[in-house]
């Protein structure tokens, strides 16, 4: 008997759980069909980054006013057309627009943003162009040294408050694992108003150029071994929060995606893999999903999971630190 894999996540009803996460293949129409034929539930299309339309803008108008009052004779000939000039938030609207209407399946907008008003000015923007969800990618690294746990996590609170008030459609909000008390600040961001949680955004380290001595970025694409930090506050939170989880980070196989759900996720979100398999790889970790729940004869996801939880779990400990030294005894060199 198949196993029915349909799941809900954040208010969307998906045909099943696994999610392309955004990435670069998210952020044309010709892949974004190509997840979709690969068997993609939903897409979560590339972030728009507040301070990316900031910078951009002011370059805009710094062209404009390039030499104005001072070469009256050339003004014609300096300056650009105006219709000509789109400001960059148009180019995500404009790929909103077109995946929404050339896919049939649920489209999540991503807002990445630096001030209050940012976020709730671009959030209108991406509900009114028709997303079915939006998904705040909160990528905030606490580099101020002065800066309370608390100050910071209010940070957070009152950002997905202004941010929920603003709209109607589902909203999701992606964090980093760096909290004193992750559980504590998930339940905190369901209250402040999250339909969903997704569980972790990947702080992308720098590194150190030694040649020309200069802070490099560096781009490492995940392993499947990352994915067990995620596994682990997924098990913890299933069943004590009131909001949708979402694993991203580290899922690369249909074993990866099938630890999640059994530990608690809602759906399972998919980036580095695609990254380097390309989009038809989806379908593959689709199928190896779809054989592990078959030959087990679950009736649904939802009978499994959450099977896992700490909640459920014959032995709760597992996930905490009761284990630890059984964990450094299980290595042998």
């Amino acid at each position: 008997m198949a196993t029915t894999l349909t799941t809900r996540y954040a208010g969307l009803e998906l045909s099943h759980p696994l999610v392309a996460s955004s990435s670069p293949l998210t952020g044309s129409i010709d892949t974004l069909l190509r997840l979709q034929a690969a068997g993609a539930a939903a897409v979560v299309l590339p972030s728009v980054f507040e301070e990316q339309i900031e910078h951009e803008t002011m370059a805009i108008h710094h062209g404009l006013e390039l030499g104005a009052e001072q070469f009256g004779e050339a003004a014609g000939g300096y300056l650009p057309e105006v219709d000509d000039l789109h400001p960059p938030v148009d180019h995500h609207l404009e790929l909103l627009r077109r995946a929404k209407a050339e896919l049939t399946i649920p489209v999540i907008a991503s807002l990445n943003g630096d001030s209050a008003g940012g976020w709730t000015y671009y959030a209108n923007e991406l509900q009114d162009e028709g997303a079915d969800a939006l998904e705040l990618n909160v990528y905030h690294v606490a580099a101020d040294v002065f800066a309370t746990g608390e100050e910071v996590e209010d940070t957070y609170l009152r950002l997905v408050e202004h941010v929920r008030a603003a709209i109607s459609i589902p909203l999701t909000v992606k964090i980093g694992p760096f909290f004193s008390s992750t559980g504590h600040m998930v339940r905190s961001l369901a209250d402040a108003g999250a339909d969903g949680l997704v569980l972790f955004n990947r702080f992308y380290q720098p590194d150190i150029d030694l040649d020309d001595l200069t802070v490099s970025p560096n781009l490492i694409l995940s392993t499947s071994a990352e994915m067990r930090l995620v596994l682990r506050w997924m098990a913890i939170l299933r069943g004590r929060v009131h909001a949708s989880l979402a694993a991203s980070t580290g899922v690369h196989t249909g074993g990866d995606a099938t630890k999640l759900i059994l530990a608690g996720a809602d759906v399972v979100m998919m980036t580095s893999a695609l990254l380097q398999h390309g989009a038809d790889h989806l379908g593959t970790v689709l199928a190896d999903l779809r054989e592990w729940f078959d030959e087990r004869s679950y009736d649904s996801l939802d009978q499994a999971r959450g099977s896992l939880s700490q909640e459920s779990s014959p032995d709760p400990d597992a996930f905490e630190r009761a284990n630890y030294m059984k964990t450094l005894r299980s290595y042998s060199a």
